[in-house]
């Protein structure tokens, strides 16, 4: 039988759980909140992060002599604990939630708290000796403490989320280097082009996606600006005098990050823009990340009625009617995560815009929309990477096949016989079936020695006198 001891706020008492952590106002928003299914404990940077704060919140309290020494040290200790992740299941919130993060801020306030009482040896709940709001939340409100929890949140998933994108760059890297004597066909508008490397065409996938990496990491630098003092609104209104600057300094030194304290903190309360403009930099690698998708699901189409440059590695049986298909399935998948990251940059957008007064309440649904992209798009490099790119191979005499029946090549006669010939000697080919190479010889237009050197496609691959 579970038993439970009563906590009591400003809207009376209420049954808490005896063995938790956390206290009547999580209690309250676990009941209360009941939307996206995924918890605050689902993202355990972002749990790191309110500790971390509330660890610099409370030695800036300390140091202005604000919070007695024994009390300050236990306050700091249990962050460290928190930090470390041991209690990560006492953080149960949906991540969606009304309040404007007070749900969440309460939550890690009176966790800590309760974990300092039992240093202490007192029982949970027993507030007098380190309360949640007079200690835990000293010279804070959830206005200031939420959005520099989620900022240094955000600040280590960037970390992660860039190296795995550089990893996938390498690997994308090394199939341009693998490929680079395979000759093949260009394409545009799904038409014959001019002759290039497969080689080229994966280092163009590396280099695109590798513009991405300086993309994230200078929109994350945004996050560095934080709003702790601001308290309410901005004014600072309970805060001492010299903790904003205090706290960021203290911050930046527990956390490892640079972080400074808001030129205008009336302003800095309200404004989301950092997370726009990094929810933006996501998108745009979910843009080139799903192009690229698309264009590997094409090379492999077929086998014997499409593409059929590129093998992509077979991951599973891809029909339950047609016996030996093989369907692009990572690929997709990646199709689709990109989708979601695209309709959760729209959320951000309308969310940032839902600002009012001195305050946005929509910040819960952005840390949700930008965490869920970080995650999905982090598990999609690295799926994309470790199931398709590693093990792509190229049918090389396929690709070269096609180059030498292709009426693309004719492009490269243009500065010898003129627009005007080139373009007979394609409608021809079309119409007849003929070779480009042999028509031109036909037709008297260049000498075959002259023709081997221009319509070698390896002299197409560059610029040339």
């Amino acid at each position: 039988m579970v038993s439970f001891r009563k906590e009591s706020d400003l809207l009376g008492e209420l049954n808490v759980p005896a063995g938790v952590f956390y206290g009547v106002q999580t209690q309250r928003a676990i009941e209360n909140f009941k939307i996206s299914g995924q918890k605050l404990s689902s993202y355990p940077k972002f749990i790191k992060a309110l500790a971390l704060v509330k660890k610099s919140a409370a030695k800036t309290n300390y140091e202005l002599g604000l919070l007695e020494e024994h009390l300050y040290f236990k306050i700091a200790e249990a962050c460290d604990e928190v930090a470390s992740g041991k209690y990560d299941d006492q953080f149960p919130l949906d991540m969606i939630q009304g309040g404007a993060g007070t749900s969440v801020n309460m939550n890690a306030n009176e966790v800590i708290a309760n974990v300092v009482l039992e240093k202490l040896g007192k029982n949970k709940g027993d507030y007098q000796f380190c309360s949640p709001n007079d200690h835990i939340n000293l010279s804070q409100s959830t206005n200031d403490a939420y959005p520099t929890s989620l900022k240094l949140a955000l600040l280590q998933e960037n970390e992660e989320l860039v190296e795995k994108l550089k990893a996938i760059v390498e690997a994308f890297r090394a199939k341009g280097k693998e490929f680079a004597d395979v000759i093949k066909m260009g394409r545009t508008q799904l038409q014959d082009a001019v002759p290039m490397t497969l080689g080229q065409e994966f280092e163009a996938f590396a280099a695109n996606l590798e513009e991405d990496i300086e993309k994230l990491n200078n929109n994350a630098k945004l996050f560095v600006e934080i709003n702790m003092g601001a308290t309410a609104i901005g004014t600072g209104l309970n805060a001492p005098v010299g903790y904003a600057k205090l706290c960021a300094k203290n911050l930046a030194e527990i956390s490892g990050y640079p972080f400074v304290s808001a030129p205008d903190l009336v302003e800095a309360t309200p404004d989301t823009g950092s997370y726009v403009i990094y929810s933006s930099a996501m998108k745009r690698l979910a843009v080139k990340l799903s192009k690229i998708c698309n264009d590997l699901r094409l090379l492999s189409s077929g086998p014997r009625a499409g593409l059929f440059e590129i093998n992509l590695p077979p991951m599973q049986p891809g029909s339950s009617i047609m016996p030996g298909k093989v369907n692009p399935v990572v690929p997709e998948v990646v199709n689709q995560v990109c989708y979601k990251v695209f309709g959760n940059d729209l959320t951000v957008t309308f969310a940032a815009e839902a600002g009012q007064l001195q305050l946005n309440v929509m910040e819960p649904v952005m840390a949700h929309a930008i965490l869920e992209n970080i995650h999905f798009l982090g598990n999609a490099l690295e799926t994309l990477r470790e199931k398709c790119v590693v093990g792509i191979t190229a049918n090389k005499e396929v690709c070269l096949n096609l180059v030498k029946h292709s009426i693309g090549i004719v492009t490269a006669l243009n500065p010898y016989i003129g627009y005007k010939n080139s373009t007979e000697i394609a409608k021809e080919a079309l119409e007849t079936g003929k070779s480009v190479y042999n028509l031109v010889l036909e037709k008297g237009l260049l000498s075959q020695a002259k023709l081997d050197e221009i319509l070698d496609p390896k002299n197409m691959l560059q610029p040339h006198n």
